[in-house]
């Protein structure tokens, strides 16, 4: 291993323990609560079997027939755990996103001229559906979901072990008007990319540049399977240390949108895997702001990490996660919860 690598597989481990420890939160019992508090007819919209198809569902846009229970149908203490759900899986920093991203609706009825009988656009739908059947030794999962918000969460032996895909995205990416003038909710997902753009060579840049036109929408879209089988762009190994130390930082951004420990076994697969695998690749316009299409991709054996920002001239973005090793929970626990729950 040469010198510049080394040195970037330490910045990572150092990125990964200089994080603030999240405040230990029972999963479990977050869950079980949630759920204790729903009435019979809440219960059947948003209870699941683990093993439901329904499971795979995943949908950033908005359509009328999804699952789970609304958080408009759910009374104050109802939210309240169900918001102590949510934060027992993701930061501080991304709960805050998500429920700016919710509020964009609002911007959206607005813009679109919608009528107050017109519910398209609204704060209140987005979903929670829990599958299986919480506990200490069992195998569950549950899935926060509305439009350009999803996210599918795996528990095993009241362990996280997989949050993906994550998806958040931004309609306006930057708000033009409004009393929300000026709010970009997705605003570091850019801010660092182009940070890392700026730090390539010449060189460097002509290796991560794919294509000049970006595709209309992140590549791997709604798919079951996360699949890019040609990755493009330049390696970590081919980039300069300060470009290297950037390119991290914009991983750590998206891994952490996510709570600690499972952030850190996410950032450990990928040092397992080799940091120096991992590619960076940009697509479209190298200018910033409305009426630039743009689109980047972060992918190693492990992950990809998806930003687009090309539709409404360029002033809506889409990001997710997906884990390569364990989007919805991975093949492995699907097994494990078939033999476990035969015994």
């Amino acid at each position: 291993m040469n010198r510049i690598l080394l040195s970037s597989v330490i910045t990572l481990s150092s990125l990964l323990v200089s994080q603030t420890p999240a405040k230990a939160q029972d999963l479990v019992k977050a869950a079980g609560r949630f759920i204790s508090l729903l009435d019979s007819t809440q219960r059947i919209r948003a209870l699941y079997p683990f093993d439901t198809e329904e499971r795979y569902g995943f949908h950033y846009f908005p359509i009328d027939n999804r699952k789970g229970i609304p958080m408009d149908q759910l009374n104050t203490t109802q939210t309240a755990a169900a918001m102590y759900l949510i934060k027992t899986c993701l930061t501080e920093g991304t709960v805050k996103k998500i429920k700016e991203i919710m509020q964009l609706e609002k911007v959206l009825i607005e813009i679109e001229h919608r009528k107050p009988e017109d519910h398209f656009r609204d704060p209140g739908k987005y979903f929670l559906a829990v599958f299986g059947i919480p506990g200490d030794r069992t195998v569950w999962g549950w899935r926060l979901e509305g439009h350009h918000v999803s996210f599918n969460f795996s528990a095993d032996n009241k362990q996280l072990v997989a949050g993906t895909p994550g998806f958040l995205g931004a309609n306006p990416a930057i708000v033009q008007e409004g009393d929300q003038k000026g709010k970009e909710v997705l605003k570091d997902e850019k801010e660092m990319a182009f940070a890392l753009l700026h730090k390539l060579s010449a060189d460097e840049l002509k290796k991560a540049l794919a294509d000049t036109t970006a595709p209309g929408d992140i590549v791997t879209y709604i798919n079951r399977k996360a699949m890019i089988e040609h990755p493009s762009g330049i390696l970590y190994s081919e980039m300069s240390s300060d470009a290297q130390q950037q390119l991290l930082r914009l991983v750590n951004l998206y891994v952490h949108r996510f709570t600690k420990l499972f952030a850190d076994n996410m950032l450990k697969e990928i040092q397992t895997a080799g940091v120096e695998k991992l590619r960076f690749a940009w697509m479209g316009q190298m200018e910033s702001g409305p009426g630039h299409p743009h689109y980047y991709r972060i992918q190693g054996p492990t992950l990809i990490i998806e930003y687009d920002n090309t539709q409404n001239n360029a002033n809506h973005v889409h990001t997710v996660v997906r884990d390569l090793l364990h989007d919805y929970g991975g093949d492995l626990l699907l097994e494990h919860y078939k033999t476990s729950h035969q015994n």
